[in-house]
């Protein structure tokens, strides 16, 4: 599962308007923060399977945290 988000991740990342990459990162976090959470999976191996840099684990941990707070608009 952690290989299927990490394609999910690096597909919003790279499609991400210039300069919204990080907010994309955040807003992969919100979206799929029940399933990381649920299923107790690792950002840093989604991470690691999206191939972006490894430090932006903390930006998806971000979102996951953002997540109970916000909702996505359509």
């Amino acid at each position: 599962m952690e290989k299927k988000l990490g394609n999910v991740l690096s597909g919003m990342y790279n499609g991400a308007p210039e300069g919204d990459k990080v907010t994309f990162i955040h807003l992969f976090g919100i979206q799929y923060a029940d399933m990381i959470k649920e299923n107790n999976l690792s950002i840093k191996k989604i991470i690691e399977y999206s191939s972006i840099k490894s430090s932006f684990a903390t930006e998806v941990n971000k979102g996951v945290k953002l997540a109970k707070y916000v909702k996505v608009k359509n």
